[in-house]
């Protein structure tokens, strides 16, 4: 019995830590959603973030020798990862709901992130990742008919957590592609982030921070700013790490649903049947396409 507890240790930190992850992730699109209901805009509730994780990894970017932020790839991850996804998805918490957002932010990422990795890097999706993929677009087509019967006007925030969502794929597949370390990405990014989007906020950017309460701008800053920019990478990559990539990615499948179910009380929003279709099948759509397939049916398609 006691030969067993080291190898039964890790494994039981890393559900400890997906947990903690999909509570984090879920929690991001709450906030988020209360941030976009409020007397905030969306380019308040960037700077808040952005400029909080700035102050966080300025030490570390000092520590790490200063690394220039003038190149091409570093650019190329703050235009995607930093700006695009941040203004983005903000943006799109001001006119839809939660519900949508966890169906478009992390659901979605499955089907968005096998196109950028067969563009970027040439990856053809598997038989049963294709899979995966075509129930994960019948989930988000009954959600696009949710909104045509609602009457409802959320086109423009949901194409804005598709934009996000497509954002968020390029910088995760450009990341892979180049090789950088998450600690090395994530510093770059956030301060290349506030070195370009602060001065533009400042002088250009509509604004209405002053009118927001204290308690609605700490909450901003230390949920986007410090668990959800700088300390859910930590704990997912660690995750990662016990788990592996793909059993990570079939338990965020439980993010969409969760954020539905908790934005009824805590929103007040309204869980529909068909969103409740929408999130099984998107959930369905994950778990399938990143579930291993078992060695009878690689047999058999190695046949074919």
């Amino acid at each position: 019995m006691t030969n067993s507890l080291p190898n039964d240790s890790p494994p039981m930190r890393g559900y400890l830590l997906a947990a903690l992850i999909i509570v984090i992730w879920t929690g991001f699109i709450l906030v988020s959603r209360v941030g976009g209901t409020g007397s905030l805009t969306p380019y308040d509730v960037a700077a808040i973030r952005i400029s909080v994780a700035g102050v966080i990894v300025l030490p570390l970017w000092l520590r790490m020798g200063r690394a220039s932020l003038m190149n091409g790839k570093v650019a190329a991850l703050t235009l995607t990862g930093g700006l695009g996804y941040t203004l983005l998805a903000f943006s799109g918490f001001h006119t839809a709901p939660a519900a949508h957002a966890g169906i478009l932010l992390s659901g979605l990422q499955p089907f968005v992130m096998a196109i950028c990795a067969w563009a970027v890097m040439g990856e053809r999706p598997s038989l049963q990742r294709q899979l995966g993929i075509a129930i994960i677009a019948v989930g988000v087509g009954s959600l696009g008919y949710e909104v045509l019967q609602s009457g409802v006007p959320t086109w423009d925030g949901d194409m804005l957590f598709v934009g996000a969502s497509l954002c968020w794929a390029l910088y995760t597949v450009l990341v892979r592609r180049w090789r950088i370390g998450a600690w090395e990405v994530t510093v770059n990014v956030a301060m290349l982030a506030a070195l370009v989007y602060l001065p533009i906020y400042a002088l250009a950017l509509p604004k209405n921070i002053g009118a927001a309460s204290v308690g609605e701008i700490a909450l901003q800053a230390v949920y986007l700013g410090v668990l959800a920019a700088v300390i859910q990478m930590v704990i997912y990559m660690r995750a990662v790490e016990l788990l592996g990539a793909t059993r990570m990615s079939v338990l965020v499948a439980m993010v969409p649903p969760l954020v539905a179910i908790t934005a009824v009380p805590v929103l007040n929003e309204p869980l529909t049947p068909l969103i409740v279709v929408s999130l099984l099948l998107v959930s369905a759509g994950v778990v399938i396409g990143n579930s291993r397939t078992p060695p009878a049916m690689r047999v058999s398609e190695c046949r074919m």
